[in-house]
This record gives structure tokens, C-alpha cells and sequence, in this order.
């Protein structure tokens, strides 16, 4: 017999049934209601029974969950105070799509030392997610497999596929299933009709292989998520100007499709300069203070320490700042918080 099986596998080691650690951290009832009522608020902005703007903010990633904790208390104070105007959901991503290689995120390699301990992975992620609901501190993440979900996603609010997942059968059918709003990137090229397309079959039911709670193989029959938007993240130039929403509007109606869009401050609108997340702001908040509604919601790239870094050995990290993208500080990040909700005020009173 010749050897056609397993051929380029190292190792195969056990993964913990979703259930063990669903069990191990149960889902309060203050986690519950937290996530609930943010998915309804989400629901509600893009069905136009709420005029406040969704806003997705937080770190490019958790690699330390203490400083995830404290940006969420800090987060927190502010959506209380500016509940009014903003719903305010915290960016909380495990998972990372890297171009080529590197750090894949907390799931994946807990420890930031290539040991890929994703057991503990699964496990620090969920307790994390419990810590910031359980607080009322709502929560994002992206999704980027289909088995990770059993064991986080029913602490999140809202959820994103990614600019280089968009186009993925697999990706679209679990957007399918999942029971949060989803948003998805145009193309990394700035194509639209990805994404576009990419909605119109995540509303649509599908059947696919999936694992069950208890970590068996199984097929799985969606009933469509109504709930799923575009989100612009630019491409090989800046897509959020007035300018471009209108013409996105406009191909979204012919696709027919809702004209909401989430517009990223970050990635190719801000030409990967974190700082321009800021110039990014300004812009939107003029549109949607001049009445532009089509603008639901908006996500940005903020921590406690502004900037990025590289991870050094021998070397503690800088707390609070991030290791995959540059990040606004905190200052930017009260500032711009507080921008938008002047925005939302004034679209009201116009």
C-alpha cells in the first residue's frame, strides 16, 4: 500500500468538545441580556427603528486579556454616557488572517510563543467574553472558521467576515447561521459586488458540514441571517467619502440590496496610518451630521497605548498597546466617541 493519507501532517492533538468549556464558563444571565439587547439595538439601527450609530471600537486584537479588561471598563463609562446618541460595542478579536504568516491570534497561540495551545485558547477567549459581557460591556469579534463559533459566539453582539474571507463559500454559509448581525468587507481590492454578493447569500438558507456542541460531525440547515451589511474598508484607495457612499448606495439598490453601510476608519481608509483614523472621522461624522442616514454604524481601531509594537524576547510588552495593527490611543478615542455622538445629535435636529 502506498502512503496517500496524512501525508504532510506533524501531529493531531485532541480539541476540547465546545460543551466542556461552555460548561466550565457559563453564560450569565447579565452576559445574556447584555448580548441580546445589543444584537436587538443592532437590529433596530438597520432596520431604521433606531437613529443612533453602531460603533464597533477596540483593539486590532487581544493578546492580553487584563488590558482587554480595562479598555472595557474604560469603554464602558463612556457608551453608558453617550448611549443616547451611540451604540457602543467592543472589537474583541481572537482570530487573526494573516497575508502570509505570523501570529494568528489568542486562540491560536495563547501564549505568544508558538506553542498553540488552543485548548487554553478556547478557554481564555470565552472567559474573556464572559468577563465584558457579564459588566454590560457588549461585544465584536470576526469569524474565520467554522468551529470556533460553538464556543464564543453566543456572547457576541456582532460579527465580521473579512475582506480576504468575504468570497468564501464557507464563510458565507456560517454567516448564515450565526445569531448576530453580520458585516461584510468589500474586496481588498475595493470591489464591492464580494460583498455584495456575499450578503445576498448569507440571507439565504444553506446546508453545510459543521460540529455540534459536543464536538460531533454534523450537517447543519441554516434559516439566513436578515441581519448581514456591507462594511468599507477601502481598497487600493480610500472608500468613505460622501462621493463613494452614494455610489456604493447606488449599487447596492440595483443590487437589491438595504443601502446600510459601516464605514472602517481604519485599514485602506486610513492608507494603514492609525493616526488618519482620525481625518477618516471627521469626514464621516460632517456626512452624517449633514443627514447622510445610509451611515449605520462605524468601526475603529483604538486601545489604551497608541501605535503598535513588536513582540521582543527577553522584552516585556508595552501594556495596553497593540502587536498586530496600529491602534488611536485612549485621548483619540474619547474624542472621536464623543465627535460622533455631536453627529448623530445634529442629523436629529436637522
Amino acid at each position: 500500500m502506498y502512503q496517500t493519507d496524512d501525508v504532510n501532517i506533524k501531529r493531531i492533538k485532541e480539541l476540547l468538545p465546545p460543551v466542556a468549556v461552555l460548561e466550565k464558563f457559563p453564560a450569565t444571565e447579565v452576559a445574556s441580556s447584555t448580548t441580546f439587547q445589543a444584537r436587538e439595538a443592532i437590529h433596530n439601527i438597520l432596520q431604521d427603528k433606531d437613529d443612533r450609530l453602531l460603533v464597533v471600537i477596540g483593539p486590532c486584537s487581544i493578546h492580553d486579556t487584563e488590558a482587554a479588561i480595562e479598555y472595557g471598563k474604560r469603554l464602558k463609562v463612556l457608551r453608558d454616557e453617550l448611549s443616547g446618541q451611540l451604540e457602543v460595542v467592543m472589537r474583541v478579536y481572537f482570530e487573526k488572517p494573516r497575508t502570509t504568516v505570523g501570529w494568528k491570534g489568542l486562540i491560536n497561540d495563547p501564549y505568544l510563543n508558538d506553542t498553540y495551545e488552543i485548548n487554553d485558547g478556547v478557554r481564555i477567549g470565552r472567559k474573556l467574553l464572559l468577563d465584558l459581557t457579564d459588566m454590560g460591556m457588549p461585544t465584536a469579534s470576526e469569524f474565520l472558521d467554522m468551529i470556533t463559533p460553538q464556543y464564543i459566539a453566543d456572547l457576541i453582539s456582532w460579527g465580521a467576515i473579512g475582506a480576504r474571507t468575504t468570497e468564501s463559500q464557507v464563510h458565507r454559509e456560517l454567516a448564515s447561521g450565526l445569531s448576530c448581525p453580520v458585516g461584510f468587507k468589500n474586496g481588498t481590492d475595493g470591489n464591492i459586488k464580494i460583498a455584495a454578493d456575499a450578503i445576498s447569500s448569507a440571507s439565504a438558507s444553506h446546508h453545510f458540514l459543521s460540529v455540534t456542541k459536543y464536538g460531533h460531525s454534523a450537517i447543519v440547515e441554516t434559516a439566513g441571517n436578515p441581519d448581514c451589511h456591507i462594511i468599507l474598508r477601502g481598497g487600493k484607495e480610500p472608500n468613505y467619502s460622501a462621493e463613494h457612499v452614494g455610489e456604493i448606495k447606488q449599487k447596492l439598490e440595483a443590487s437589491g440590496l438595504s443601502q446600510k453601510v459601516m464605514i472602517d476608519f481604519s485599514h485602506a481608509n486610513s492608507s494603514k496610518q492609525y493616526q488618519r483614523q482620525m481625518v477618516v472621522a471627521e469626514d464621516v461624522a460632517a456626512q452624517i451630521a449633514g443627514g447622510e442616514h445610509a451611515i449605520f454604524g462605524v468601526m475603529i481601531e483604538s486601545h489604551l497605548v497608541e501605535g503598535r509594537q513588536d513582540l521582543v524576547e527577553g522584552k516585556a510588552p508595552t501594556y495596553g498597546q497593540s502587536i498586530t495593527d496600529a491602534c488611536i490611543g485612549w485621548d483619540d478615542t474619547e474624542t472621536v466617541l464623543r465627535q460622533l455622538a455631536a453627529a448623530v445629535e445634529a442629523r436629529r435636529n436637522r
